[in-house]
This record gives structure tokens, sequence and C-alpha cells, in this order.
């Protein structure tokens, strides 16, 4: 990609006003030199050279040579990266032979949510063990909680074991109600936690999904068993940590003025956190979450946000329960 010339096009770029020049002076068989000052890329690409007879004008360079220096920079380019090329393949046949599997056998992204809905269905009909998986946010759509049983629910006739891991947030929506009163209590369990990490399932600790971006638009698909052992292990001690759905939520710190939510979102605040990645990290909305901190500056009388910041660390609100 060639730099952004002054007039507005690349270095390696001839403008209208330069080609009409050109043209004229071909035609006249010299131009001024005044006038061609003012389309510096005529000089830029030697176009014109001097008249050996009179200082103030200019001759046109043959067509001929001017194409074959112009040319000559552009070969150069392309014969410089047909080699970078060679160089990449070899090195990278080379280093396939070490490879014990194929790569993209360990790891693979799917792109689209059609195709990412295909897989994860693909690894439910060969799930015959467990399904483990985490489900952060709060809302359910009943688009949603159709696709998740209509996949769930064959499972579960196999007698495969589910465990789910939500955030408190999903607590209050009746789509997530409605979704576990249609499967068996003695084949699933869920918990849920304060802050989650984001999507991950797991079938059989033998494949596992996570996104491979923000919006969830492409997923990895990995098989490698060192790496799926690792998030089966990291999904372990999450569950361990989480709270039984049926058991009622930790309360604030006995005492506190507020809520356990509002003491959540006071310790992200003192952590630097926006409003919007305080929701996110709740699974709420950040309508919900900017109504929290006005509760919150009104307990403590505090005038501002920044003021607010230094009545939490005074108040120690936003210290862990224990």
């Amino acid at each position: 990609m060639t730099a952004p010339h002054a007039d507005g096009h690349g270095t390696d770029e001839l403008c209208d006003e330069a080609v009409g020049l050109y043209a004229r002076a071909l035609t006249q068989g010299r131009i001024l030199r005044s006038a061609a000052a003012e389309v510096p890329c005529l000089a830029e690409h030697a176009l014109l050279t001097a008249d050996p007879r009179d200082n103030a004008w200019l001759r046109p360079v043959p067509p001929t040579s001017a194409l074959a220096r112009l040319l000559h920079p552009l070969a150069r380019d392309i014969l410089d990266q047909v080699r970078t090329a060679d160089l990449l393949a070899r090195t990278l046949d080379t280093l396939s032979a070490l490879a014990d599997e194929p790569a993209d056998l360990a790891i693979r992204v799917v792109a689209g949510q059609s195709a990412i809905q295909a897989a994860i269905d693909a690894s439910l009909r060969e799930a015959n063990d467990e399904v483990l998986t985490v489900q952060p946010g709060s809302t359910r759509s009943p688009e949603i909680i159709r696709v998740a049983l209509a996949s769930t629910l064959p499972v579960v006739r196999r007698n495969v074991r589910l465990r789910h891991i939500y955030q408190h947030s999903a607590r209050y929506g009746s789509g997530l109600k409605g979704y576990l009163a249609q499967l068996p209590d003695d084949l699933l369990q869920v918990r849920t936690m304060e802050r989650a990490t984001d999507r991950l399932m797991i079938f059989d600790r033998k494949v596992a999904y996570l996104p491979a971006n923000p919006d969830r638009s492409a997923a990895l698909e990995i098989r490698h068993p060192g790496l799926v052992r690792y998030l089966a292990q990291l999904y372990d001690v999450l569950w361990a940590h989480a709270t039984p759905f049926g058991e009622p939520l930790p309360a604030a710190t006995p005492g506190a003025p507020v809520t356990a939510v509002q003491q959540s979102i006071a310790r992200l605040l003192i952590d630097g956190c926006t409003d919007q990645t305080a929701a996110e990290k709740l699974g709420i909305s950040v309508r919900t979450c900017r109504a929290h901190i006005a509760k919150l500056m009104h307990t403590l009388n505090a005038t501002s946000r920044t003021h607010l910041g230094a009545l939490l660390v005074q108040s120690r609100l936003a210290e862990p329960t224990r």
C-alpha cells in the first residue's frame, strides 16, 4: 500500500492533471517548468527532464523509457513477495512434519451462528456421559429457550448428565425457570455465581466450544486433549464456588446498608470498571446497574461519582463478605 500523496493519491500513482500535462508536453515537445511545478508527481516519476537550451522549459521523457522506469520497482516488489511466499511455504512444510496431529483436528474456527449451532448439535448427539456449560448473562429469549430445549431433550433421554452454571441475575428471569422445569432433576444440576467466564461448553471432556470473538459470531471448537482437560478443570473450580440454584444467594455483609448486588457493584467501581463493564460482569443491564449506583450514592450521600468512589473506600462497603 502506497503512502498518500499531498494531492490525495498514492506516490505510485499519476493524477489526471499530471497525465494531461505529460500528454501536452509530448504534443508540444516541451512545457514550462512553472506549469509542471504545480504537479509534483511528474517530477517524482521523472517524466520530464530539463531542456538543455532553456532552463525555463522541460522536455518529456519518451513514454517507453518512462514506462520501464515506472515498472521496475513494481517488478522488484513482486519478485520479493514471491521469494517471501516460497520461504514461508518451505518453512511451514518443515514444521508441519513435526506436528503429532493436524492442527485443524485440534482447534478449528467455526464462523456464523448457524454453523456454530450445527457443530454444537453434532457434539450433543455424540455425548454419552456429561455436558458442562457456562452461560453468562441474565435474559433468555423464548427463541433461545426453544432452541436449547430442542437440543437438550434428546440428550437427557439418553441419560446424559447436565451441569449448567449461570449468573445470579439469571435467577430472576422466567425463561430459565421454564427451561429447567422441562428437564429431569436427577440428570440436571444448576448453580449460579456473581461473575462468570464467557460462554463455555464441554462435551464428555473431549470437545469444548468457546467464543472466538467478542460478538460471538465465531467459535473455537477445541479437541486437543490437554486443552480440553484444562478447561474442564477450570469448570470444576467455578462449579465449586457457585451457589446451587435451590439455595438462597449470599447476603450482604451483616449490618451493611446496601444489598449484596450493590456491594458487588461497589467493588467493581473501586476496581475502575465503567457502568457498561460492571453491568456485563454481573450479567445485568446498564440501566439496572446505574439504578443500583444511584442507590449507593443516595445511601452514602455522595455528591458525585468521584465522591462516591472515595466514600466507598472509606466506608469499607466494598470489602468481600466473610
